[in-house]
């Protein structure tokens, strides 16, 4: 098996679960407020789905993505969310879980037919196939977790949070981005221990910057869907500490984060 269809092996298997989540609610249900202010389940539904459809489009179609970034430059990403739930907005929720599952299973399907060695253009920079189906589990990850949150779900995490993990050490600096800093000259460590007990570790050895604890807090870290206080994470070092206060695995804006506290009574 390929790097790639390993990857995508997995990406399907943390969309499928994604999918169970919301399979089977009632209309009141997809209205309910997430943790991201102002967003519903509705909302958090139909932002996975745009992604998953431009991510389709920049695989299969690159000049028809090419134009749609043009449009997305002119307005700002964050209007383009906006303009994308207001477009999801209109579905009922059979309609919309029907359009999350057409464009989830063209954009897996598109990504895995790229071939051996083309990148595939995105936002800012182009990316080999692999390494956007990665930023799509971190996507289905941290709107996922907003979803079992208010749901009261509890996730089974498994060793598929590798790939989330991997991602987010390759984009480490986007917490320095979002902010406007300058991220310092320096090289991280992370050890990071796998659901099943594995240890995975990034970055030189002897880093003198280093975090350490178990992935799956490191991943709701990421994906600023837990604050630091609430996990287990370690950080050897100033510049380690402080970038646990930025960390985030997406561009664009950080948006408020989670507080200290914020889901104490609520399953992890």
């Amino acid at each position: 098996m390929t790097m790639l269809q390993d990857t995508i092996a997995n990406l399907t298997a943390d969309a499928e679960e994604f999918d169970a989540m919301v399979t089977g609610l009632d209309e009141a249900s997809w209205s309910l407020p997430t943790p991201a202010p102002g967003w519903t389940i509705r909302d958090q539904v139909g932002h996975v789905a745009f992604i998953f459809r431009i991510a389709g489009m920049a695989a299969a179609d690159p000049e028809a993505f090419r134009g749609v970034t043009e449009r997305i430059g002119a307005r700002g990403f964050a209007q383009a969310v906006d303009d994308a739930l207001a477009d999801y907005a209109g579905h009922s929720p059979a309609d919309l879980l029907a359009r999350w599952r057409s464009e989830r299973d063209a954009s897996i399907k598109a990504l895995a037919a790229v071939p051996a060695g083309r990148l595939v253009p995105w936002l800012v920079n182009p990316l080999p196939p692999e390494v956007l189906a990665c930023a799509g589990m971190m996507e289905l990850f941290g709107h996922g977790q907003d979803i079992a949150d208010t749901l009261g779900i509890r996730r089974r995490r498994t060793d598929r949070l590798r790939y989330l993990a991997g991602f987010a050490v390759r984009t480490w600096e986007f917490g320095y981005q979002a902010r406007g800093l300058t991220p310092p000259d320096t090289e991280f460590r992370f050890e990071l221990t796998a659901p099943s007990g594995a240890r995975w570790e990034f970055g030189p050895a002897d880093a003198p910057q280093k975090i350490t604890g178990p992935a799956a807090d490191f991943c709701l870290l990421v994906t600023r869907r837990r604050h630091r206080d609430d996990l287990a994470l370690v950080a050897t070092g100033a510049d380690a500490d402080a970038w646990l206060d930025i960390a985030q695995a997406y561009r664009g804006p950080a948006g408020p984060g989670r507080v200290p506290g914020q889901f104490a009574n609520t399953p992890g």
